[in-house]
């Protein structure tokens, strides 16, 4: 077994560019095909390298979810393992968090009287020396 300081000084993609590419612009139907096309040791490697990227660790948790325990403790030692636990949790159907909660805040309502009443304007009573701009 490799060490993790080793698996990163010679890390490389274990599948084509084309193929990873594949992967990441897959949608949740079509990934489990492009990932079961791959064998089981080189979908342990691929899930390892993926989770060493920030942007690929979404990829790189639902490729271990298809993987071995064994083959991915094998090629990636605690950071597998890890990987392992992470992969099986985000498998397991989580409950859907109650709605939030604001406290003791009370409701907002609206009224339903009208905002206010203005008389209208008489445009008679307006001179028109008001309206009009002064030339200075």
């Amino acid at each position: 077994m490799l060490s993790s300081r080793e698996n990163f000084e010679n890390d490389h993609c274990p599948v084509r560019d084309d193929l990873l590419g594949a992967m990441y612009r897959a949608n949740e139907n079509g990934l489990p095909a492009l990932v079961e096309s791959v064998s089981s040791d080189v979908r342990a490697q691929l899930a390892l390298f993926c989770y060493r990227r920030a942007h690929l660790h979404a990829l790189a948790l639902t490729i271990a979810a298809s993987c071995d325990e064994r083959d991915l403790i094998h090629h990636g030692g605690r950071v597998g393992s890890v990987l392992v636990a992470l992969s099986r949790e985000l498998a397991a159907p989580r409950p859907r968090p109650p709605a939030p909660t604001y406290g003791n805040r009370k409701a907002i309502t609206l009224s339903t009287k009208p905002l206010s009443s203005f008389a209208p304007l008489d445009q008679d009573e307006v001179d028109d020396d008001e309206i009009a701009p002064t030339a200075s």
